[in-house]
């Protein structure tokens, strides 16, 4: 069964895109530690990211590092913290997140945001995008 991420690829589930090329897609976490979370995936279904082939696993850091840095620029923060934990949903994730402190890192505190609120942050964040 496809994962949860795998649908969002698809066109099956909507998200907050902020970046998308042939082989990754970067969207907005719905359950963010802060506003800007944001997650990088591979479009290709992997569980683990030690499991990606070298390629994929390189491609997946230099998206990543294109997104934070738009990220940095859109969000007011002190910077972007970077984690892959990838329990909850059995396809490879990279999570980058606005820190303001460190409990923005630690998955026990949410932002609860308005559709509206994640599309401006998205829009925001797109636009920084190079």
């Amino acid at each position: 069964m496809p994962s949860i991420f795998t649908k969002i690829i698809n066109g099956d589930i909507p998200c907050y895109k902020i970046a998308e090329d042939n082989n990754f897609l970067a969207f907005l976490d719905i359950n963010p530690n802060a506003k800007g979370h944001t997650l990088c995936i591979p479009k290709k279904e992997v569980d683990k990211i030690f499991d990606l082939d070298e390629k994929t696993y390189m491609g997946l850091m230099a998206f990543s590092r294109k997104v934070g840095k738009a990220i940095e620029q859109a969000i007011d923060c002190k910077r972007v913290g970077i984690t892959v934990i990838g329990l909850e949903v059995p396809h490879v994730h990279v999570h980058l997140i606005p820190l303001h402190t460190m409990k923005n890192a630690t998955f026990q505190y949410k932002e609860s945001l308005s559709s509206g609120e994640f599309e401006t942050i998205a829009e925001k964040i797109r636009s920084k995008l190079k």
